[in-house]
């Protein structure tokens, strides 16, 4: 694939007047810029921003004269496509040959594709024919356009303008739009066409997109009934019953057939004529075979009838000297078995379909021949060819396979019918892009939209900077920032510029060294811009502005689901007195985006800033492991707090946090910062816990090299490691040693560089009576608090609650003085129902009948088996008792034949602190017991905070 490499963007601003700013974090403005105009096709001369390109000029016209592929541009803020040269205007394309003009319209159509379901872009051609003057695309291109889009809607998703003798189509992001009053709606994704044919009246009609999810829905549905016995073999016997009374079936008994006989019955639902072509009979049966089979397939069965006349329904066949039987029977039966297929059902039937070559006889001679396909319906959608739809992916631009294109077009919202009164949704698939996946925060916490008027308030007048405490940092840091970010601010009116001292960072991205910070602005009457501050001029700073920018905007679109029209523009400055404060080259070749892509109001500007939110707040939800889809759930905002730390200031850190406020979810996203801010591999990153599971869990994420201390204080392998993150580190001992001073040795064995440490723990949930290994509370100088329990239902926080009081009145003498004050400034998030139970038992034969009655009770409501979690004080109990628990389920398995019964192998059996850290929806507890009276508060605590939903804690009497 041919792309260049060679551009380097730069925005250009008019009227940098100098003026005196106000103290921040609000900034006076300036008057609004006035904008460039352009001539646009469908949308004349409205304003415009661009962004700009330096080139070698025998590059770019190389470029445009590469007309044989479409070429991903990679030196953009923005998805671009190049097409190549395009003949543009009515009068120009009238002349082109049919070959050339189809070309050229499926690669704009390939490219227009693609960008809608990819998250916006622009298209890019150069033209063919010389005009100085404007020209209109062409009817025909125009048309090709429509193929995606109702005309109605098509300036909503497509703009066009000419700049020199370069050709723009601005293009959207593909949204579905709401539901109309009928219940349909627009598809998730764009095609051409969906390769799939239904039967109506005498016709195999091509499915509209729109009606395309019903469809399969259905099919899936009837799929998994079919299945079930004994439905599927009823379903087979009553179409085997319609076939004995369709009188096609008759005729499909014979043998043979005479030529020129009308055959009793005409065309029908069930019933399709065609004549055999004049010559290529194979190839003719092998090209329509595709849209009949795949009509009957997806409807109700019938009967094509290659060789009888569709008016007269007289035989006429094919001549035996035209034709080779069995070449004809290969062709036909090869064409079928390759019709594209998406299994639904588990048993991944075939197309279902018998072949039969009738002779024709004439004047009691064999003439030729008449061939009759009988189809069965499917229980799974067959098509007639791949889908025709395209996405941008990486660098290609490539077609949807069947199974993709499925995919994406039944992707709804989770059924979340165990849980969905402890969610509450911020983002729904409905009306949004095609790649933005469900975000749900859990009830009781901030909504979206609260923590964008946290975060990013919209001011009613000025442009302010935020953070605020960020702004003071930097601009006492670097002399000359204050006036230098005022200056490229000045002709905004009202908006927020917001900083960070890496954008790529907050992205995911790699850090670049000398960025003293970046500023995304949005501003009203502005399109999105991202500024790049570097320390001094840089060749590369071009190209991480452009790949930050890039990102983002990507982001924004399909993570964040934001709608409106998108760029995000860029500039980088430079700092140093030697440098200039611009990165001009030289002028280039421009892009112009139209008056739509600015934001217009608060309205718009806040739309883009909650999007924003979900951007850098989503992480992925633990329920996705579960529902099998990825859903995304929302950082509080002192989660994101602690997360937005600058890791240079703070190497050495204590986390403090209640149980169930979000430990080890902000230890996995801290790794994943350590490894963007410094460039590190992912064996240079150490994460430590006490528990086996807990351990294997953050492996299987593969962002860090996790180990149990026992193995850190065992390993003396630890060359390549500069961070360590430690979780539940109040359970640790100091039986192999000092693990707290071998994890600062390893950290700041590079003394111009020391590593990160950080260090989780909550006291509350210290399970032994040993000594941790911790420093001490006063020595733990740099700290934060996490005391906002998220994670368990009402009832199981007011007992979590309870317990935390009584630890705090008779604390373990392990416990420094101090460490549990966190408590009077918990908080919890309410609003989640669920149980918390606790039981007495005079024999573990009772508990142990319990336990299996009520996973039976979960099983059958919709819970699986890896919702639930039985937990022993310990190991050895796990052990004595687990054989009893299988043998009960499996027990109970043989009498209950359904597929709700209980499979024991994937129920959690395990101890109460090899659990420390993890989470079910529902705990049994199992007479818990501590081997220290002064620790059994807290031996609850740690197994209560292990349940989210359901919480039962069963006793034996003693």
């Amino acid at each position: 694939m041919f792309v260049v490499f060679s551009f380097v963007l730069y925005f250009k601003f008019t009227n940098h007047e100098t003026v005196k700013p106000r103290t921040p974090p609000s900034i006076k403005p300036g008057k609004t810029r006035n904008p460039r105009q352009c001539a646009l096709s469908l949308d004349p001369q409205p304003r415009c921003v661009f962004a700009g390109v330096l080139c070698n000029f025998q590059v770019l016209m190389d470029m445009e004269n590469h007309n044989s592929s479409l070429v991903v541009e990679l030196s953009y803020p923005d998805l671009v496509i190049n097409v190549g040269q395009i003949t543009l205007s009515e009068v120009n394309r009238n002349g082109l040959e049919d070959t050339q003009r189809d070309q050229e319209r499926k690669k704009i159509i390939q490219a227009a594709c693609a960008l809608l379901n990819s998250g916006g872009g622009v298209i890019r051609m150069a033209m063919a024919n010389n005009h100085e003057h404007p020209v209109e695309m062409g009817q025909d291109l125009e048309r090709s356009l429509r193929e995606f889009i109702p005309s109605s809607e098509l300036q909503t998703f497509f703009e066009t303008k000419q700049q020199g003798r370069c050709f723009y189509i601005f293009v959207k992001s593909w949204s579905s739009g709401p539901v109309s009053e009928d219940g349909s709606t627009n598809p998730r994704i764009c095609s051409l066409s969906s390769s799939l044919y239904h039967r109506s009246g005498t016709s195999a009609i091509l499915m509209d997109s729109r009606d395309v999810f019903k469809f399969l829905k259905t099919k899936k549905s009837n799929a998994k009934t079919l299945e079930e016995e004994p439905s599927c073999k009823v379903r087979k016997v009553e179409h085997r019953q319609l076939h004995k009374l369709n009188p096609a079936s008759l005729i499909f008994q014979k043998d043979q057939l005479e030529y020129g006989e009308i055959l009793p019955f005409p065309e029908s639902q069930h019933v399709e004529f065609k004549q055999f072509s004049t010559k290529r009979i194979p190839e003719y049966v092998k090209n329509i075979i595709p849209k009949y089979i795949s009509a009957f397939a997806n409807t109700e069965g019938g009967y094509l009838f290659i060789g009888v006349h569709d008016k007269s329904k007289k035989v006429l066949g094919c001549a035996k000297e035209n034709v080779d039987i069995d070449l004809l029977k290969k062709k036909t039966e090869d064409a079928i078995h390759k019709l594209p297929r998406v299994h639904f059902c588990q048993s991944r039937c075939q197309i279902d379909f018998t072949l039969k070559i009738l002779d024709v006889v004439a004047n009691g001679e064999l003439y030729g021949y008449v061939c009759v396909i009988r189809v069965e319906p499917s229980c799974c959608p067959v098509f007639s060819e791949v889908p025709k739809s395209w996405m941008v992916k990486g660098e290609n631009i490539c077609s949807l396979t069947t199974e993709e294109w499925v995919g994406m077009m039944m992707d709804t919202d989770p059924d979340l019918q165990n849980f969905s009164k402890d969610f509450e949704s911020q983002l729904s698939l409905c009306s949004r892009p095609p790649h933005t996946r469900p975000v749900y925060s859990k009830k009781g916490l901030e909504h979206k939209e609260t923590l964008q008027q946290h975060l990013f308030s919209v001011p009613l007048e000025g442009l302010q900077c935020t953070p605020e405490s960020l702004w003071k940092e930097l601009t006492s840091e670097h002399e000359g920032l204050e006036e230098l970010i005022h200056k490229q601010i000045h002709p905004f009116s009202r908006g927020l510029l917001i900083l960070s001292r890496s954008w790529a960072v907050d992205l995911n991205l790699q850090e670049k060294q000398g960025v003293i910070c970046d500023a995304l602005l949005v501003a009203q009457n502005s399109p999105p811009m991202l500024y790049t501050i570097l320390e001094k001029q840089d060749a590369d700073g071009q190209l991480y502005c452009t790949r930050t920018a890039f990102t983002l905007k990507q982001k924004l679109v399909n993570t964040g689901g934001y709608t409106g029209k998108l760029c995000v523009m860029t500039r980088v400055l430079h700092l140093s007195p030697e440098s200039n404060t611009e990165s001009f080259e030289g002028s280039g070749s421009l892009i112009y985006y139209p008056e739509s892509y600015y934001l217009v109001d608060i309205q718009q500007m806040e739309a883009l800033l909650q999007s924003l939110v979900i951007v850098l707040l989503s992480f992925r939800s633990f329920l996705s492991d579960q529902l099998g889809c990825e859903i995304l759930n929302l950082l509080t905002m002192q989660q994101y707090e602690i997360l937005s730390k600058n890791l240079r200031k703070n190497r050495e850190l204590f986390i403090h946090g209640l149980p169930g406020s979000g430990k080890t979810i902000i230890a996995m996203m801290i790794m994943n910062k350590i490894k963007n801010n410094f460039g590190c591999e992912e064996n240079e990153i150490l994460y430590v816990c006490e528990n086996q599971l807990l351990k294997d869990f953050i492996g299987k994420k593969n962002i860090c090299h996790a180990v149990t201390r026992t193995t850190f204080m065992r390993n003396l392998n630890f060359e390549k490691i500069q961070h360590i993150i430690i979780d539940e580190a109040q359970n640790f001992r100091m039986e192999n040693g000092d693990w707290y001073d071998k994890a600062k040795i390893i950290t700041q064995r590079r003394k111009d560089r020391p590593g990160i440490l950080w260090i989780f723990l909550d006291y509350f949930q210290t399970s032994h009576m040993d000594f941790s290994g911790l420093p001490d509370l006063s020595a733990q100088n740099s700290r934060e608090e996490l005391n906002r329990v998220v994670r368990n239902a009402d009832p199981i926080a007011k007992y979590l609650q309870d317990k935390m009081e009584m630890i705090k009145k008779m604390p373990p003498p392990n416990i420094p003085p101090g460490s549990l004050e966190i408590l009077h400034e918990a908080e919890w998030a309410q609003g989640v129902q669920g149980n918390c139970e606790i039981k007495w038992f005079s024999a573990m034969s009772g508990i142990i009948t319990y336990v299996v009655d009520k996973c039976q009770f979960f099983l059958r409501g919709g819970y699986s088996p890896e919702d639930i979690a039985v937990l022993f004080s310990k190991t050895l109990e796990v052990e004595k008792y687990k054989d009893n628990f299988q043998k009960a389920m499996k027990k109970r398995r043989m009498s209950q034949n359904n597929d709700t019964s209980i499979l024991a192998s994937h129920i959690l059996l395990d101890s109460v602190r090899r659990f420390s850290g993890l989470e079910r929806n529902i705990v049994f507890g199992i007479n818990p017991r501590a081997a220290e009276p002064a620790i059994f508060d807290n031996l609850l605590l740690c197994l209560a905070s292990r349940a989210r939903k359901h919480l039962y804690i069963l006793m034996l009497r003693c």
